[in-house]
């Protein structure tokens, strides 16, 4: 029963609904007269920050007041991110519909001890994946490999209370419990999900794509003022066994929160 309630929770948390408050942010729709970014604790519209779509190739910044319009077509589910300094990077998926009305997204201040380990988007993969595959038609770059790794020192963490690596968009992912949900088309092949490694170890497995997706760091684990080391795997079509067919998955924005 507690593993159901997880997954229940876990599908409430990343995927999109109308007018709903979203992990990292506070997303409105209808909430004002153009489009803007704010600061979460404050309300007060915040100037100079950096909008960028990857897919579209697109970029442009908030005026004085945070407000911003996107002068870009969106077809189909993209990543949008948000970046300021002093405030944590956040990134929501968009579509054709989400700016359907102004939305107003806020976005936190960094706390001394939280990591921004990238800020980039990555294509894991190998360029290889049906047109019916979640987000293919959106995918922006080509593949790095199978894998991505990062390595860090954890310094200025509070390592009494629970540490966790959160990423804040990913999609791509074409699991069963992805193709369940209506997340892709495929009718006949699925893949194993993304599995996540902290320094060696194997600490989760991503089964649906989403926004700010939260992984706890095992406190066994950490390597205290030492490189830590995070490694993120694509899965494999498990329906194809003459050779090795990754599954394409695309995420963006990894970060350290304590």
């Amino acid at each position: 029963m507690k593993n159901l309630l997880s997954l229940i929770l876990l599908i409430f948390l990343i995927l999109p609904a109308g007018a709903a408050t979203f992990q990292g942010g506070v997303y409105e729709q209808g909430s004002g007269q153009a489009n803007r970014i704010i600061d979460k604790q404050t309300g007060e519209g915040i100037g100079g920050a950096d909008i960028k779509l990857p897919k579209q190739n697109y970029a442009t910044k908030t005026d004085q007041e945070g407000f911003f319009e996107l002068d870009t077509q969106i077809n189909g589910p993209s990543i949008m991110s948000v970046q300021k300094e002093n405030y944590k990077p956040f990134t929501m998926t968009v579509n054709d519909n989400t700016f359907s009305a102004p939305i107003v997204v806020g976005i936190e201040k960094s706390n001394t001890s939280d990591i921004g380990l990238d800020a980039n988007m990555y294509h894991l993969g190998d360029d290889s994946y049906s047109d019916l595959s979640a987000n293919a038609g959106e995918f922006s770059m080509q593949a790095i490999g199978p894998f991505y790794t990062k390595r860090f020192i954890m310094k200025k963490l509070d390592f009494s209370k629970p540490i966790y690596l959160v990423i804040g968009s990913i999609i791509g992912i074409d699991t069963a419990m992805a193709r369940s949900m209506g997340q892709n088309q495929i009718p006949n092949a699925f893949a194993s999900p993304p599995e996540v490694y902290f320094n060696g170890n194997k600490i989760s497995e991503i089964q649906l794509n989403g926004d700010g997706q939260k992984i706890k760091l095992p406190s066994n684990l950490i390597r205290k003022n030492q490189v830590n080391e995070i490694t993120i795997k694509t899965g494999r079509n498990i329906m194809q066994t003459a050779y090795i067919d990754y599954d394409d998955i695309e995420f963006m924005n990894l970060i350290i929160e304590n």
